[in-house]
């Protein structure tokens, strides 16, 4: 009777630990409809759809992986300020997706501006954002500053917000951009493991 009920005590423990980083991963579901471990049909038939160019990239030295890059010709992804999507897939499996945004007609204060209403969005919709780094870099007359933060409810399940500034003094001319990475390393593992079987 004794070990029966710690059997259900621990197979209830089990279950709340599995729930509760389902709920995590279901929270940080990368954008766009995208869910981990979708294919790459899913990213090429929304690129299709809304006429967006498509590049794919099979690295050499990395078997199996796949990199899709979606951009417009001109402007943004649709219904984003975002200059481009790309997403990394294993096995043919969904692990990370990021989100770039830039923009040729934006000015660098304007877009720490924009990444400052997205960090903030971000941090309302997951949760506070932990700061990694801030640098500042000088080099050859150019001014390299960057900053980046961080959410990861369950470890190895983490959105990375980064934004890179570069100033070149010589002539007088700022650039900025920055990045919404969304990445499920526990399923990149898990994706590793399977491609190792025979």
């Amino acid at each position: 009777m004794r070990g029966r009920f710690h059997g259900v005590i621990l197979a209830a423990i089990l279950i709340c630990v599995a729930a509760g980083q389902a709920a995590a991963q279901a929270v940080l579901n990368p954008p766009f409809g995208l869910r981990w471990g979708d294919s790459p049909e899913k990213l090429i038939t929304w690129a299709s759809r809304h006429s967006l160019d498509l590049t794919i990239s099979l690295p050499g030295d990395q078997p199996g992986l796949r990199v899709l890059k979606i951009q417009p010709r001109k402007g943004f992804l649709p219904e984003t300020k975002a200059g481009a999507v790309e997403g990394r897939f294993l096995g043919g499996r969904l692990y990370e997706l990021t989100v770039h945004y830039f923009d040729p007609e934006a000015s660098a204060d304007l877009m720490e501006a924009r990444f400052e209403e997205l960090r903030k969005q971000v941090a309302s919709e997951h949760g506070a954002l932990r700061a990694n780094q801030q640098q500042r870099a000088v080099e050859d007359q150019f001014v390299t500053r960057t900053q980046s933060f961080h959410r990861e409810p369950v470890k190895g399940l983490f959105l990375l917000l980064a934004y890179t500034e570069v100033e070149d003094l010589l002539r007088k001319s700022k650039d900025a951009r920055f990045s919404l990475i969304y990445r499920n390393d526990n399923f990149r593992k898990e994706l590793e493991e399977e491609l190792k079987k025979p």
